[in-house]
């Protein structure tokens, strides 16, 4: 288990601005954290009553699916050292610590009738571990390791997924949402976000996020994807399971907000993957037009109908794909429509947006081969050969990235509050990581750009992560 040494940087910095960090004049409320995911860390697969998950399935499944055939069967073993793990955290003076549940060990079979007691100890002691050390607990509900026996019924491309979700969200509200502070859904007010800022040291203030990446969870129903469940379903299954997350996520942030906020006095929010898609020519408006329909499509189609003023998808993508769906011989378009209830209802269902950013694409118009993503945004995504590398063949260092999404949000969504739930280097297993300490420092200082001079109202950073874990097809 290696820990990401630099977060120091941070708890130093925060009392003291260094040279090198020119933006960084941090403000004393502004939050930082690290993180870690269920399936990614925790390890203890099947014990203690724990269910299958659909990653459990797949990596045992397809073991060819991952690049080195391994699994998260132990992984970091965060299930056995949590003890260890939050005695780090708090020697690392962070704000709070980002981690996820995982349904199958909480509900084995996604349902009410087979709760696991085993479960709902072992994060009530993680949990009480964190407040005993003054660490604000950042918890996801879904972060992509839906109970097997919930995929045996369609997952998310069947809307009986949204019934499942909301009785599981009720079960963590009622078992856990005395002890955290913070929690995100699947990864309010002006007046009263800030009330809850400012007087959170002083209340048991919660934060919840319901859905982590739901743009990276429906690839899971996308042909030939390397992410479970790795359902076949060309243009069609994502599309359906997108509908339903969003009913998912609307429907949890609601139960909170009518049962359980007058209590509990908590905040629900959800998270984008917030890729930077950028023209390749920034004089050609065609390239122009290409990365504006990349952002709307990947970060919109989700962020849209929560976070935008007429909610529901952006109607440059529903146009789109409607004229692509009929002129592929379909008899209307494959994104599932969105009734005016259900409009009303997902909008505003948020009180903060978290976005993970960790690298930026060129844009310019074309089609799109990526097999992990459906076709229809039609651009053609590059990489520019001046961008520095990583040791994932994925990402390129981009931090001016950062900076351009959280203006972007600024503009179309009425400067919502954002946390950045994902940020982080990935390396080739070196432990002296200079370049990971150059990574971080410089996507802080374009954060401290945004929010300074720019005014977006940008809360807090997380930096992924806080041990080494499973990284789904890439394994380690």
């Amino acid at each position: 288990m290696r820990l990401l040494l630099i977060i120091f940087i941070f708890g130093i910095q925060k009392a003291a601005t260094q040279n090198v960090m020119n933006y960084t004049n941090i403000p004393s409320d502004f939050m930082i954290g690290t993180a870690t995911s269920a399936y990614q860390n925790e390890g203890a697969w099947n014990v203690s009553g724990k269910g299958m998950s659909i990653w459990d399935t797949f990596v045992h499944s397809h073991p060819e699916m991952i690049d080195d055939s391994s699994t998260g069967d132990i992984a970091a073993d965060s299930y056995n050292k949590f003890q260890e793990d939050v005695r780090i955290i708090k020697e690392l003076h962070v704000d709070f610590y980002r981690f996820s549940i995982s349904w199958s060990r909480i509900l084995p079979n996604g349902e009410l009738n087979t709760l696991n007691k085993a479960g709902i100890d072992y994060y009530n002691n993680l949990i009480t571990e964190l407040t005993n050390n003054n660490i604000t607990c950042v918890v996801v509900m879904y972060h992509w390791d839906l109970p097997q026996k919930l995929q045996d019924l369609g997952g998310w491309a069947n809307p009986i997924m949204v019934d499942f979700f909301e009785d599981y969200a009720r079960i963590l509200y009622e078992n856990f949402g005395d002890k955290v502070r913070w929690m995100i859904f699947m990864n309010s007010t002006y007046c009263c976000m800030l009330c809850c800022m400012y007087y959170r040291q002083n209340t048991r203030v919660k934060w919840w996020i319901t859905i982590n990446e739901p743009s990276n969870i429906i690839n899971g129903y996308n042909v030939s994807s390397k992410t479970a469940p790795g359902i076949d379903s060309p243009q069609v299954g994502a599309y359906l399971a997108a509908y339903t997350l969003l009913l998912a996520h609307a429907r949890a942030f609601h139960l909170y907000k009518h049962e359980f906020f007058s209590r509990q006095q908590g905040r629900v929010g959800i998270v984008f993957d917030g890729e930077w898609f950028e023209p390749a020519d920034k004089a050609s408006r065609a390239d122009q037009d290409a990365a504006e329909f990349a952002m709307q499509y990947q970060f919109g189609m989700f962020a849209n109908p929560i976070f935008s003023y007429e909610g529901d998808y952006p109607q440059v993508v529903k146009d789109t794909i409607e004229k692509l769906s009929l002129a592929q011989g379909y008899p209307r378009s494959r994104v599932r429509t969105l009734s005016g209830e259900e409009v009303a209802m997902i909008r505003g269902s948020s009180d903060f947006m978290g976005i993970n950013y960790y690298t930026s694409r060129l844009v310019k118009p074309g089609i799109w081969t990526d097999i992990n993503t459906v076709p229809d945004k039609n651009v053609t995504l590059l990489a520019d050969p001046n961008w520095p590398k990583t040791g994932s063949p994925y990402f390129q260092v981009v931090p001016t990235g950062i900076r351009s999404i959280l203006n972007w949000i600024k503009r179309r969504y009425n400067n919502p509050f954002v946390l950045i739930t994902e940020n982080g280097y990935a390396d080739r297993g070196e432990l002296e990581d200079t370049e990971r300490i150059k990574y971080i420092v410089s996507h802080m200082n374009e954060i401290m750009k945004a929010k300074n001079q720019d005014y977006c109202n940008v809360i807090g950073y997380t930096v992924w992560s806080l041990t080494d874990g499973f990284e789904w097809d890439r394994g380690y």
